[in-house]
């Protein structure tokens, strides 16, 4: 009998699609990337998803994330996504919480409920302990590395981060990571050099997002509506494959 993932069967067979629909995975960040890689694996039949994000829909997000509308401008990412989810596949289990993942916070996650983790968060020290926590529970996780002035979206790859290079962002989680003990960790980057922007403004949005990260000091990034996408699905078709491969 035909359903809304039958065309998926096709490619897992009934075990592989019931093993989506039993996992539960956790997006950290449903921004430009986290919010492509969301949208995949509801697409894709992943049964539960827990999404973290505490930011809220601004005018400057409409070129680049797939929940930005004129509709939804002001609204919590997290709960638009889990509208768009539920209307998707209305038998999903979307859970949310509208809170930034940062060292201060992150005891109000336990890893071990997860079947699998993505990191689409953009500060480095909540990414280095967000990894360091997955690998505490012994939870697979997916780190996305910098999307931000970049241009190239065929530049995106799937790698260990001892193999990367060029990132910058990249070259720092490595270094920090091996002070952790940690020198394993599948992320997605790119090899393309970051542009320069033409411009340097940030509206007063922009300034509260970056101050809640902890990270006002830093430089808004271009982005263009491919690249985030991009590195998004990337993300969420390492996840069901490895999901895939777990069976």
């Amino acid at each position: 009998m035909q359903n809304q993932f039958s065309r998926m069967e096709l490619l897992t067979g009934e075990e592989g699609l019931k093993r989506l629909q039993q996992s539960r995975v956790a997006v950290f960040g449903v921004g430009g990337v986290g919010g492509y890689t969301v949208e995949a694996l509801a697409r894709s039949g992943v049964g539960t998803l827990d999404l973290i994000d505490n930011d809220k829909i601004s005018l400057t997000n409409l070129n680049r994330q797939i929940y930005a509308l004129h509709s939804t401008i002001g609204r919590y990412k997290v709960e638009v996504a889990r509208e768009r989810v539920l209307d998707i596949n209305p038998r999903a289990q979307v859970n949310i919480y509208r809170i930034f993942y940062l060292p201060e916070t992150a005891a109000q996650f336990d890893f071990t409920k997860y079947d699998y983790v993505v990191d689409a968060i953009d500060t480095v020290t909540g990414k280095l302990m967000l990894v360091q926590q997955a690998k505490e529970a012994k939870t697979p996780v997916i780190s996305c590395m910098g999307a931000g002035n970049k241009m190239d979206p065929a530049a995106f790859m799937a790698a260990d981060i001892s193999e990367t290079s060029v990132c910058p962002l990249a070259k720092v989680m490595r270094r920090e990571l091996k002070k952790r003990g940690i020198t394993s960790l599948k992320v997605v980057y790119s090899r393309e050099t970051p542009l320069k922007p033409r411009r340097q403004e940030m509206d007063c949005k922009e300034q509260e997002y970056n101050g809640a990260q902890g990270d006002s000091r830093r430089q808004t990034p271009g982005s263009s509506a491919f690249v985030p996408a991009a590195a998004g699905l990337i993300a969420a078709g390492e996840v069901v494959r490895d999901l895939l491969q777990e069976m």
